[in-house]
Formats: C-alpha cells, structure tokens, sequence
C-alpha cells in the first residue's frame, strides 16, 4: 500500500499513518492527549513518541486533564525516574500547565476547530516539497494556546497537531490515504 513519505517500515508508524492521522477527530480526550503527545515530541522524531505512548496513558493518567492539572512536584519527580516515557523535567510540568489551562476552556474542541472554520482543510500535496511545518493557522492556534496559558504549543507543534488530528489532510497525494480522507 502507497503511504507518505515519512512513513517508514514500523508497524506502529503504519498503523499511526493507516488509522489516525488526518482522520478528523472532535473527542476533546483524544485531542487534549494529542496536543500533550505532539509538546513531548519537540526535538525528537514522532515514532519515538509513538513508541512511548502506551507508556504516557498509564504515568500520566490517561491523559486525563483534571487529574494532570492536580499532580505535583512529586508526582512529576516520580515520573522522572520511568525509563518508559520522555524524561524531560520541562516537558512534564508542561503537562501539568495545559491540563490546568485545558480545564479554563469552555469548550476545548470547539475552539482548536475554530482555527480551521470547524471543517477539515484538504490539501493536495503532490510531494513532501509543498507540505509545509506551520501555517498562519498555526500560528493563531500558537499565539491563542500561549494567551490561553498552555506552553510547548509553538506554531510548528500546531501544524503537526493539526496534522495529527485531521484539521488538515496532508497526505501526499500518491498515498492510499489522500483518496480515502481527501473524498
């Protein structure tokens, strides 16, 4: 099966690429676990990511945001010691801050939609040339998210946060995908 080019031979990533990304998503669980993945991804390959999201749904609470927005100091000292997860000291109270400011939106997909007008935005992407890494989308979400108290939400991990979560389809368009999601 034709896949994007970043798509690499990893059954996680197939899967990841086959079944989620691009694939419009309103669940504000699903979109707030996203939005907390795509801030651990900064500077590392999402596969890594991938490859420690299991791990993520258990430390930290199956990303439930009020229960994130409780933890403490010790509670994200404690994670530091997991081998199984990013140990990143920032990246982890990041965690904690967007689950306090996640909690303060009225209606948290709503408003990550509100970005793209509510609907999908279908791009046709003959190669990786024209697939942009942030947009003036992202860039409002960016500017918004900061304003709204959230961190680790700079305009690149937007866009591939849009990405991820269907607001915009970019898969290439020599990839089995694009003619399943782009319709």
């Amino acid at each position: 099966m034709p896949r994007c080019f970043w798509c690499s031979d990893d059954p996680i990533y197939q899967l990841y690429h086959d079944q989620e990304w691009g694939v419009p998503l309103r669940d504000p669980g699903r979109l707030f676990e996203l939005l907390v993945l795509e801030g651990f991804q900064a500077g590392l390959s999402w596969i890594t990511v991938l490859r420690k999201r299991e791990r993520y749904r258990q430390v930290l609470f199956g990303f439930d945001p009020t229960r994130l927005a409780a933890m403490s100091d010790e509670d994200i000292q404690a994670r530091m010691q997991d081998p199984g997860i990013i140990r990143n000291l920032l990246k982890l109270k990041a965690a904690r801050q967007n689950g306090q400011a996640w909690l303060r939106l009225e209606d948290p997909a709503g408003f990550l939609w509100s970005f793209v007008g509510g609907t999908p935005q279908v791009n046709h992407h003959p190669d990786r040339s024209t697939i942009p890494t942030e947009t003036a989308a992202a860039l409002a979400m960016s500017k918004a998210l900061k304003k709204a108290g959230f961190t680790f939400v700079g305009p690149t991990i937007c866009y591939a946060f849009m990405q991820a979560t269907g607001m915009v389809m970019d898969h290439t368009t020599d990839c089995d995908r694009y003619a399943v999601l782009a319709g």
